[in-house]
Parts: C-alpha cells; sequence; structure tokens
C-alpha cells in the first residue's frame, strides 16, 4: 500500500465534516491508501461522524487512543499503518484534492524524510475580529520566521513543516513521537530529524488551510498552552535546540516588563526599562498595524489588540512554564 493518513481527533465536530469531505476527495487511487483515524475518546458528536464515513470507506479505521493526546495518537496510527508513506491531517485544516499525491510525489522524489507545504490561515467566520487574528498568525511580526506560515516560493529545506508526509522509514530511523510532549510533538520530532542527519523539505507547489482561533480568549488560551510547553519541551527534551529562538521571544518581552518592574519596588528608575520595552513595542506595532489597515483593509484597533494578545498570552505562558519547573508541580 502506498500511503497511510492519519487522523487523530478529539471534540472537533465543527470541523470533521469538512475533514471527511477534503479526505473523500483525494485524487489518489482508492486501493492505494488507508484512512486511520485515531479517537481521543471526546464527548461530541466526532466520532460518530466518524463512524459513518468508515462504514461507507473500506480502507477507513477507526484506532482507539486512551491516552488522548496527540503524540499518542500519531504513534499508534504509525505502528498500525500498512503504507509505505505517512501523512498526518488535523481535523482544524482544509485540504485540496492533490494535497497528499503532490507530497507523495515530492517525497519520493526529492528523498526527504519529512516534506510539508506552505500554510494559509483563514477563518471559518468571517468578520472584522477574526480576519485580523488570521492576519497577525501570517505576519513575520506575529509568528516570526516560521517559513510554513509566511511563505516560500521555491522548494526549500526547512526547520518544520506541519501536516507533512514521512516514508515510514523515518520512523524506524528517528523514532516516533515523544508522548511526554502534549504540545510541540511536531517540532521536536522534526528536530530530532535534522539533527539525526535527516532531511525536511517545503514545498509552494501545494498548501492547506488552517482555521485560526476567532475570538481573542480562544486565541490567548491556545498561545498561552504553546508558550508554557515550549518551556516543557526543552525541559523534557534537556536541548534547547529542539525549538527555535522565535519560540522565546514573547517571553524575553514579558520580563522585560515584569522584572525593571519589581526591581523599581528597590530603585525606581528601573521602572523606565519596563517603560521603555513598552514604548518600543508599541511604536513597532503601531507600524506594521497601520500599514496592515492600509493596504489589506483591515481593523487597525483589532490588529493592535491582536497582537498584544498573541505575544503576551504566548510569553505569559512561557512564564507560567518556569514556575511550574520551579515549583516542582505536576506536569499536565
Amino acid at each position: 500500500m502506498k500511503l497511510s493518513v492519519i487522523c487523530p481527533f478529539y471534540n472537533e465536530e465543527k470541523y470533521v465534516p469538512q475533514l471527511l469531505e477534503c479526505i473523500d476527495k483525494q485524487d489518489l487511487p482508492k486501493d492505494e491508501w488507508e484512512v486511520l483515524f485515531v479517537d481521543g475518546y471526546g464527548r461530541d458528536s466526532s466520532r460518530w461522524l466518524i463512524e459513518d464515513f468508515v462504514r461507507k470507506h473500506e480502507s477507513a479505521r477507526i484506532i482507539e487512543n486512551p491516552h488522548r493526546i496527540a503524540s499518542y495518537a500519531v504513534n499508534l496510527g504509525v505502528e498500525t499503518s500498512r503504507g509505505e508513506y505517512i501523512i498526518r491531517l488535523d481535523a482544524h485544516a482544509w485540504y485540496p484534492a492533490n494535497y497528499c499525491s503532490v507530497l507523495v510525489r515530492l517525497c519520493e522524489e526529492t528523498g526527504a524524510d519529512n516534506i510539508g507545504c506552505i500554510c494559509h490561515t483563514k477563518a471559518l467566520n468571517k468578520n472584522k475580529k477574526s480576519l485580523a487574528i488570521c492576519e497577525v498568525l501570517s505576519h513575520p511580526f506575529g509568528v516570526g520566521n516560521s517559513q510554513f506560515r509566511i511563505g516560500v516560493k521555491t522548494l526549500q529545506r526547512a526547520d518544520t513543516v506541519p501536516f507533512g508526509c514521512f516514508p515510514k522509514s523515518t520512523f524506524e530511523r528517528f523514532g516516533k513521537y515523544d508522548t511526554r510532549l502534549v504540545r510541540n510533538q511536531d517540532i521536536e520530532f522534526n528536530h530530532r530529524i535534522i539533527a539525526g542527519g535527516g532531511s525536511i523539505y517545503l514545498t509552494p507547489e501545494v498548501y492547506f488551510v488552517y482555521y485560526a482561533r476567532e475570538t481573542w480568549l480562544a486565541l490567548a488560551k491556545n498561545n498561552y498552552g504553546n508558550g508554557k510547553w515550549n518551556i516543557l519541551t526543552v525541559w523534557y527534551t534537556k536541548m534547547i535546540s529542539s525549538l527555535s529562538i522565535r519560540h522565546f521571544i514573547p517571553l524575553l518581552f514579558v520580563l522585560s516588563l515584569i522584572v525593571p518592574t519589581l526591581l523599581a519596588l528597590l530603585w525606581w528608575p528601573f521602572i523606565l526599562i519596563s517603560a521603555l520595552s513598552l514604548l518600543a513595542y508599541t511604536c513597532l506595532l503601531s507600524v506594521v498595524s497601520l500599514k496592515l489597515a492600509v493596504t489589506k483593509k483591515l481593523n487597525f484597533f483589532y490588529l493592535i489588540v491582536t497582537f498584544f494578545v498573541l505575544h503576551l498570552s504566548y510569553g505569559w505562558g512561557s512564564l507560567d512554564g518556569l514556575f511550574t519547573l520551579m515549583k516542582g508541580e505536576k506536569i499536565a
């Protein structure tokens, strides 16, 4: 069998119908691939929707994941897969009909250990706020030099890609996902591939659409968790190089506000450092937001707030990760 597609799911009923439609429309011959849905035991109707799909497709199966987290889900899928290549799909995204076929072909042509594509961030429900969030999550000032988010024009090597295509041998050479990680499993695994002499490519030949959180609260919760697990990922792997420098910049920004403010209790001029950091950030943020508001006809206020929410929640999450380790709390 050519390909095994692994789809972890947990409380994704809002997105599952579209995921199933995307899978059904893939242009690979039906006898050349299988779909493995890995159930994290959610409480919504996701399971019912997928069971109906499985009944109609002989190549689809459901695998139980009592551990619930995505790293276990991918590993369970890999262990039971029959395909020569493996692609992991997420329910929070939309994929064109040639998504799998293009990635498999390029994986064969390049000999890559993992190859992925460009992410276009969009909103399931479009309004001024959700459009601002999408723009921020695709802008270098929002997400740094994340190549798959800001885009590339030619096939090139990358440090990480989401929802990529792996030869099954990649998991035999570099191991499986680290099940200690609730988040950052893909980033850590991709780092392990590169550190072990493997290759990862990013192609603009195909793309997927990722559906962003549509409220500031949802954005803050997600990025708080991302920031916290950056610290915990380094702790578990004992390697700061498991992540990139961009993952820690929000933490440095938050510390530049908090530490001088606390020191100002001892000597008040320290507060000027915090004020200068906030002023510099606000000025740069305002310039970026104004340019986006004019060129892309987006709401200036929503852009400003979204950048703040993204960076502060991410940085605060990282700070909480440090506190968690310092206090010796149970990590979950």
